[in-house]
């Protein structure tokens, strides 16, 4: 079913601005999406009618941020197919939910965790520091030359040496490059590994079901998906969560204490330490329901429909080449691309200041991949459900304007 943009539109205030004295062009989503009014006027109720702590005290007005922190959590889960809300421990991102893995888990010397060759560097340090402070072994597996995954290379690296944990962005950044989920997991459990999810770039745009997919950690972030800034989510099997120790703690996490020890809450508590982001939870809640509102399958066809014109368009353009795969149908919503000659900054600032459209340059986080590569730069336009066609051919006029020039 096509999206009404029209009525989408409207829900989202930035869109109805100016910049540079024009309409907003907004091709960022990749890095963070807009805010519909509906999350911005929860989060303002929070600080309006009801800014105290939840989960503490028993007043009317706590009791109401203790009761929407759990429809939230109760929200969330169901959005991922999760089988019980106390699967969800509330995080400030991605990068906190991998973390809190990555310090929480009980690691030996000699226990090889698996990544691919362009993860985020939230999904690449934390790994880093722990060959050196923990003595594990971080082995790489290499995608393919257009970046889909190669399955034959990650079997090969599964069965060469008993593997702990694969650690895995779900969807890239980088290209938008949806690695298959189910059989990472299938063929990881097969061969007695644990797998963890960094599912920021796909939990926005696609149907995920945790319990279909048997995956044992999975992180997500509001931001990219119409939620507020620092809030994410940190999904994993309940049993997995009993084990995981918390790599913060304090207040809210213990069921008492004595001046020598203390007993630590159950799942989800014991990981959200410290007061927390009341309104932030209230609000990724509320995008949640947005986006269930709107259909994610809905959003997946309008992705592919926008992300079909910009690759006709742009592949048109002398000394322009899209990283990823030619079919636009396997990079989502994402079109990161180089053009000789042509640095990637340059063509993000001119375009803001020609066309008021705003796109990612830089090395998106990936510094590895293009380190490895010798790559400087790249430009990268990623488009989300409220995107049209009409901007997509701004866009890609702008960009013929700009190559022109040099």
């Amino acid at each position: 079913m096509a999206l009404d943009l029209q009525k989408i539109r409207q829900d989202f205030p930035l869109l109805s601005t100016k910049v540079h004295g024009k309409p907003p062009i907004y091709f960022d989503n990749a890095c963070a999406s807009l805010r519909p009014q509906i999350v911005i006027d929860v989060v303002k109720d929070y600080y309006e009618k009801y800014s105290v702590c939840g989960g503490r005290s028993k007043y009317y007005l706590a009791e109401i941020v203790s009761q929407k922190m759990d429809a939230a959590r109760i929200a969330i889960a169901k959005f991922i197919g999760a089988k019980r809300k106390e699967e969800i421990v509330f995080t400030r991102n991605t990068t906190e939910g991998i973390n809190l893995v990555a310090y929480g888990l009980n690691w030996k010397a000699g226990d090889v965790i698996l990544t691919s060759d362009k993860e985020h560097n939230s999904n690449l340090i934390p790994w880093q520091i722990l060959v050196k402070t923990k003595r594990v072994i971080h082995k790489i597996v290499p995608t393919h030359e257009d970046g889909t995954f190669d399955l034959t290379a990650y079997e090969n690296a599964l069965k060469e040496q008993s593997v702990t944990l694969v650690a895995m962005g779900s969807t890239s950044n980088l290209d938008g490059v949806s690695f298959p989920m189910e059989k990472i997991v299938s063929l990881a459990h097969q061969h007695g590994a644990r797998v963890l999810f960094d599912a920021a770039q796909t939990v926005p745009s696609q149907p995920v079901d945790v319990v279909k997919l048997d995956v044992d950690y999975m992180a997500f972030s509001a931001h990219k998906m119409l939620g507020p800034s620092g809030m994410g989510a940190l999904y994993a099997k309940y049993a997995l969560l009993e084990e995981l120790a918390p790599f913060m703690v304090g207040g809210s996490t213990v069921e008492y204490t004595t001046y020598t020890d203390h007993k630590f809450l159950p799942p989800p508590e014991k990981f959200e330490a410290g007061l927390q982001d009341y309104a932030g939870i209230i609000g990724f809640g509320e995008a949640v329901k947005y986006l269930e509102s709107i259909g994610l399958d809905a959003i997946v066809q309008h992705e592919l429909e926008l992300n079909t014109f910009l690759t006709a368009e742009l592949t048109k353009i002398p000394r322009l080449k899209i990283i990823g795969p030619a079919d636009p149908a396997l990079r989502g919503g994402v079109v990161t691309f180089l053009v000789d000659g042509v640095d990637s900054h340059q063509i993000a600032m001119m375009a803001d200041e020609m066309a008021g459209i705003m796109i990612r340059s830089g090395q998106h986080c990936v510094h590895s991949w293009f380190d490895a590569r010798g790559v400087h730069t790249a430009a990268r336009a990623s488009v989300y459900l409220y995107n049209t066609l009409d901007e997509c051919r701004t866009f890609t006029e702008t960009i013929k304007k700009i190559i022109s020039l040099f």
